[in-house]
């Protein structure tokens, strides 16, 4: 089973879906991050949930 962590970012009402783009297009392509979920409030906030796997290092002999 993989095993994630996470990354929640609030957008404030009046962020274009435009820009809320480029932001996570930023946090993809730098970060290693991908979508998870997206949420749009009825009062126009973003809420952007993101995930990236976590890689442990196995010791080897």
């Amino acid at each position: 089973m993989a095993e994630y962590t996470y990354l929640v970012l609030s957008l404030p009402r009046g962020t274009t879906r435009d820009t809320a783009r480029q932001i996570m297009t930023e946090h993809a392509e730098h970060g290693g991050w991908e979508l998870d979920r997206l949420r749009l409030y009825p009062d126009g906030r973003r809420r952007i949930q993101l995930r990236r796997k976590v890689i442990r290092a196995v010791r080897t002999f």
